[in-house]
């Protein structure tokens, strides 16, 4: 992303405590409007969990959207914005019976599961619910790729819908999610497939005959690396729908979240401390003031790599860059080659880009005493 002016206005002029967030709120909408054009005939979910600031889900409230709910506070935010309680998903495929209950209760009709203990609690919690089953992807070219905690396989899910068509609820559809920050718009191909082979073999088997698809997320912020735009995922997975599913092409949601805010903030950090400290390659040590537990837990495993910029110029070197805390798993990026200005000196702010995403959603709680990381709305 490239800063806009209305981030670097806020960053100049009001100039808060690092560490904190700074999130564009034209930039969520533009991106909203990009990924609702390229698939114009899906419904979009977004993620709560991703932003669920209320200014972010406000905004898009306003646009339309519909919300992708994980608990209950969060089916609390969503609703908050003035929705009506049909644009909720309750995509998380662990539950407890008594949130069930009380997302039904307050108006939630649409579930996710991938296990017969699971459907049996929204059965006996939310009766004629509608209920979709979330099947395994390999996550194949997705930088966060998404373990086997969630979704089951295919021949799994279709006994399991066979079970769903004999309790008080409704099958209604299967899902998947091809891996978080998925830069291939073909990999939903594969999954799109498996989907239809179940809508197929249901209806041709046991009578029943599904009614929505859905495509997860996976859609891309832009990183350190290009990603290609919206239109081309939307190309590519329209031409897998029509397809696999031909002319009985059902009801189609996506569930984005960092595609939509990621590329939308700005975490402005402080340089704590520049160290020597014998590395074989000669780096300098960066201490910033935030960290894994100030936001960027996923740096870990160095899987998302954030681009990092500073007002300092001339020459520049690989350095080793660390977060705050008392922790030795407090490390950003060690394997990755980050280059920073060999005039980089301690107190001088840095800028940490494209962290709309997963980073206040993940701050920690006062770990070490350091408060959670601050965010503001532009």
């Amino acid at each position: 992303m490239t800063t806009t002016t209305k981030l670097d206005r806020f960053m100049q002029d009001v100039r808060p405590a690092t560490p904190y967030l700074v999130v564009d709120l034209d930039i969520v909408e533009a991106n909203y409007r990009a990924l609702a054009e390229a698939l114009p005939d899906a419904r979009i979910y977004y993620a709560v969990k991703a932003n669920p600031a209320p200014e972010v889900l406000h905004r898009l409230a306003a646009l339309g959207s519909s919300f992708d709910v994980a608990s209950v506070p969060e089916v609390e935010l969503a609703l908050a914005t003035g929705v009506n309680p049909s644009s909720l998903s309750f995509g998380n495929t662990i539950k407890k019976e008594r949130d069930i209950a009380r997302a039904f209760e307050l108006g939630v009709r649409l579930f996710a599961f991938d296990s017969e203990a699971e459907l049996l609690k929204i059965a006996r919690a939310a009766p004629g619910a509608k209920v979709f089953c979330r099947i395994l992807t390999s996550g194949e070219g997705a930088e966060w790729p998404l373990s086997k905690k969630f979704g089951c396989t295919p021949d799994m899910a279709f006994e399991l819908m066979k079970m769903a068509a004999t309790l008080p609820v409704v099958p209604h559809g299967i899902s998947f999610h091809v891996g978080s920050q998925q830069r291939d718009p073909g990999q939903w191909d594969a999954a799109v497939a498996s989907a239809a082979l179940l809508f197929r073999r249901l209806e041709e088997k046991a009578g029943i005959e599904l009614k929505m698809v859905n495509l997860g997320g996976g859609f891309p912020a832009l990183y350190r690396e290009a990603v290609p735009a919206a239109a081309a995922y939307g190309a590519a997975i329209w031409d897998s729908l029509r397809r696999h599913f031909g002319n009985r092409i059902p009801a189609v949601i996506a569930e984005p979240g960092r595609g939509l805010v990621g590329d939308a903030g700005v975490i402005e950090a402080e340089v704590v401390l520049i160290a020597e400290k014998g590395d074989a390659a000669g780096r300098r040590w960066i201490y910033l003031d935030v960290g894994k537990f100030g936001g960027l837990a996923e740096t870990m495993d160095e899987a998302i790599r954030y681009p990092i910029e500073t007002d300092r110029d001339g020459t520049a070197s690989p350095v080793i860059l660390a977060g705050p805390t008392c922790d030795s798993a407090d490390v950003l990026y060690e394997k990755n080659a980050y280059l920073m200005p060999d005039s980089l000196a301690i107190g001088d702010r840095v800028r940490i880009k494209s962290t709309g995403a997963y980073t206040t959603s993940y701050s920690a709680v006062n770990f070490n005493g350091f408060e959670p990381l601050r965010a503001y709305f532009v």
